[in-house]
């Protein structure tokens, strides 16, 4: 399969703390690749290098074969590569209609323009109403952000990310705090967004990572400590003890 995005050699350090070490990942296109770890296991410094948040110390990154190591977040999210957050990433004031119009505003170059009128910026809500269909929110259209229950948040900010046409979608711990019916109607969300995306995702939560995953790289200290069917790693002894001394920290 054809690779979306690919890190060589991927190392970060802090003041002489080596936080991600020669990591090298490789991402087939049209998966949904998940990265776990246990606690302080790199896991969030090499998500933000892969999205572009953080500089590697060494290393390369492609994407679709471009070299972006040196590039900004709004540069690879133009090329079709955009991140979510753990903590929802919303205008909370807004309505659901609202705060993905705002999203499909910035995606065409075009300025938030809050203060235009109702009139100029309706040409967008035909196609918003699509993304917040996709996500399962027709009936909360309407609705302000700041009321909605917190799963339901989380599918709007995937709306948003959604309205940039990414052809690849990076999720930072989408199940972060949520009940367990939320985290069986995002990750149905998930995998149905995934039925035409990439997706890189880090998650904890490792039950939806068994449910949701092709493939699985789990971190130990800053490196790889194995790759595979989420079968293969959760029967590797060397996962199952990084675990099981995590649990004992």
């Amino acid at each position: 399969m054809t690779i979306a995005l690919q890190a060589k050699g991927l190392t970060k350090e802090f003041k002489g703390f080596i936080a991600v070490n020669n990591v090298d990942l490789s991402v087939k296109k049209g998966t949904i690749h998940a990265l776990i770890g246990p606690n302080g296991a790199g896991k969030t410094t090499c998500f933000n290098l892969l999205t572009k948040f953080l500089q590697p110390t060494r290393g390369q990154i492609t994407y679709e074969g471009r070299d972006i190591t040196r590039m900004k977040p709004s540069e690879i999210a133009r090329l079709g590569m955009v991140r979510s957050f753990q903590i929802s990433a919303i205008f909370p004031d807004l309505t659901v209609l609202q705060n993905v119009r705002v999203a499909l505003q910035r995606a065409r170059g075009e300025s938030y323009d809050f203060w235009r009128s109702d009139r100029v910026l309706s040409k967008f809500d035909d196609q918003a109403r699509e993304y917040i269909a996709e996500v399962g929110l027709s009936d909360l259209t309407d609705e302000r952000a700041a009321s909605l229950p917190y799963g339901r948040k989380r599918a709007l900010e995937i709306a948003t990310t959604l309205a940039l046409s990414p052809d690849m979608l990076l999720l930072d711990e989408p199940m972060a705090g949520m009940g367990r019916e939320d985290v069986e109607r995002i990750s149905q969300l998930i995998r149905r967004i995934a039925e035409n995306r990439t997706v890189l995702m880090v998650e904890h939560n490792l039950s939806v990572v068994a449910e949701l995953s092709d493939h699985i790289t789990v971190l130990a200290r800053g490196e790889i400590l194995a790759e595979g069917t989420y079968e293969q790693i959760s029967k590797a002894p060397e996962v199952i003890e990084a675990y099981i001394g995590a649990s004992h920290d």
